[in-house]
C-alpha cells in the first residue's frame, strides 16, 4: 500500500473513478470506434489521472457485453498498467462462492487481468475469501456496509446486541492474511464510518457513494481518514457523465478536480 499512500500524498487526492462504463451512456460519436468502452475509458483516464489515485471498473458493465466487455475490460486495466502503473486499480467483481471456484475467481483477477484489488461479499465465510488473501501484494475490498437502500435487510440487523456488519468485519479480522483486507462501507452510512474506523483503525476504506449518491467528502473523511489517509472515496456517474458530448473528458476532469480540491483541505 506504499505506493497507493504516496500518490494520495502526493496528490491530495483520496479519488477513485469508478468506470461504470454503459454503452447506452457514453458519448454517440464513439460507437463508431472499434472498441468503444475501451476508447471511453482511455479518454476519461487520460483526463482525470491527475486528480485519481485508484479507477474502479465495475466488471458488471463488462461481462454485459460479452467477449467484447471482457477485452475492453483487459484493454483498460492493460493501459492503466502500462501507463498509470502507480495508480491503483479495482476489479469490481463483488465475488463470493466456495473455495476451489473462489481460487478460480482470484487467478482471474489476480493473475491473468492484474488488478491490484478485487470486491467480494463475505456472506459465504472464510474459505470463500482467504483464496483470495493468499495473493502477496494484492488487496481483496470486503463489502461491510454498502450504499445501497437494501444494505439494511441484513448489514443493519442485530446479531448478539450488535450489527452484522461489526461481527463480519470482526470475524474477517481472524482470517489468514487479514492484513491484505481493504472494506467497503458506503458514503450514505456516513453515521457508521467512525465505528467502522474504530474497529478497524489501520484498514483502508472503499467509499462509495460519494456524488450521483449523495455522500459527502467532508462527512467521510472527518470520521474515517486515519494516520495514513486509509481512505479510497468512490465516485462514477458524477464524474464520467458529467456531459454526453464530445467534451465529456474535459468535463470529467473538472468534476474530478472539484473532488480533488475538496479532499485535498483533509490531506496533511
Amino acid at each position: 500500500m506504499e505506493e497507493l499512500i504516496a500518490q494520495i500524498r502526493a496528490k491530495k487526492s483520496l479519488l477513485c473513478v469508478g468506470l461504470d462504463t454503459d454503452m447506452s451512456k457514453i458519448p454517440p460519436f464513439l460507437l463508431t470506434e472499434p472498441d468503444p468502452i475501451f476508447a471511453f475509458n482511455k479518454a476519461i483516464i487520460d483526463a482525470t489521472a491527475p486528480y485519481a489515485v485508484a479507477y474502479k471498473p465495475n466488471v458488471a458493465f463488462y461481462e454485459a457485453q460479452g467477449l467484447e466487455g471482457w477485452q475492453a475490460l483487459k484493454h483498460t486495466v492493460d493501459y492503466l498498467n502500462v501507463f498509470y502503473p502507480q495508480l491503483f486499480t479495482i476489479a469490481d467483481a463483488k465475488r463470493g462462492d466456495i473455495g476451489n471456484t473462489a481460487a478460480m475467481y482470484a487467478k482471474a483477477f489476480f493473475t491473468d487481468l492484474k488488478f491490484d484489488s478485487v470486491t467480494v461479499a463475505p456472506y459465504m465465510g472464510r474459505d470463500s475469501v482467504e483464496p483470495f488473501l493468499e495473493y502477496e501484494g494484492k488487496n481483496t475490498i470486503l463489502l461491510a456496509l454498502t450504499s445501497n437502500e437494501g444494505a439494511a435487510d441484513f448489514q443493519l440487523q442485530k446479531t448478539d446486541k450488535d450489527a452484522l456488519y461489526k461481527k463480519v468485519i470482526r470475524t474477517s479480522l481472524t482470517w489468514k492474511n487479514s492484513q491484505n483486507l481493504m472494506y467497503v462501507v458506503g458514503a450514505t452510512k456516513a453515521e457508521h464510518l467512525k465505528e467502522v474506523r474504530a474497529l478497524i483503525p489501520e484498514h483502508f476504506l472503499l467509499v462509495p457513494g460519494v456524488g450521483a449518491q449523495g455522500g459527502s467528502v467532508d462527512e467521510v473523511c472527518e470520521n474515517a481518514l486515519n494516520k495514513h489517509f486509509g481512505l479510497l472515496i468512490n465516485s462514477s456517474r458524477g464524474i464520467i457523465y458529467a456531459s454526453h458530448g464530445e467534451d465529456f473528458a474535459a468535463v470529467a476532469a473538472i468534476k474530478a478536480r472539484e473532488l480533488q480540491e475538496a479532499m485535498a483541505r483533509w490531506i496533511h
